[in-house]
């Protein structure tokens, strides 16, 4: 591709993000805004629109968000449940867990949702292994480097068949981690040669590896 393909791309890259800002709600707006007032940095909102239509697509009913300050991924989430099924938030920022349980609850007074909330400020490699096996339809990673490596290595183990685990920030550029551009080579060659997934990578927001469970 030459200098004025890449341009053109840059450009509907960012009618893209600027459309998916637009189609945010109150909620998502002030999450946003909370979150990075509170110095947690949010992603795409054009990724976490997509989360949120692949959740819905899936009729997921369990979903495992591993993230570091993701809310406004995780509130996407939550509305692509519908309104019910359960949401487990595993977040190693003790910040991005109380703002989610916080606008959780506002989200949960305004509409009539059902979906149960298990939010925990711990490390993926802690509290995964604790999970039950073949029980959940999504597994949606971001945040840190050290959040990636572990969640893939139990996502055989705790996805239902068909069930899909996605990588967010596969450019290593959104979140201040110099190990993290590393971190997205090592995952994705170690994703492609594993029998046991299907997988798909896309450049939407800062790049999404698609993994489905055979």
């Amino acid at each position: 591709m030459n200098k004025t393909t890449y341009t053109n791309m840059a450009k509907v890259w960012e009618f893209t993000e600027e459309h998916a800002l637009g189609l945010e709600n109150d909620v998502l707006r002030k999450a946003r805004a909370d979150a990075e007032a509170a110095g947690l940095p949010q992603g795409s909102a054009a990724q976490a629109n997509l989360l949120r239509f692949i959740t819905r697509t899936l009729n997921a009913t369990s979903i495992i968000s591993v993230g570091t300050g993701s809310i406004v991924e995780a509130l996407q989430l939550v509305e692509g449940l519908g309104g019910a099924g359960q949401l487990t938030a595993v977040d190693s920022s003790a910040r991005g867990i109380t703002i989610i349980r916080s606008l959780f609850a506002d989200f949960s007074d305004s509409v009539d949702n059902r979906t149960t909330l298990r939010a925990v400020n711990t490390s993926p490699t802690v509290f995964l292994p604790r999970l039950n096996a073949g029980t959940y339809d999504l597994i949606v990673v971001s945040g840190v480097a050290s959040n990636y490596a572990p969640s893939f290595e139990q996502a055989a183990n705790l996805l239902k068949a068909g069930g899909r685990i996605i990588f967010t920030d596969m450019s290593g550029s959104a979140f201040p981690d110099d190990d993290k551009p590393n971190a997205m080579r090592t995952l994705l060659t170690q994703v492609e040669d594993d029998e046991r997934f299907e997988e798909a990578l896309t450049p939407t927001g800062t790049g999404m590896l698609i993994a489905v469970k055979r």
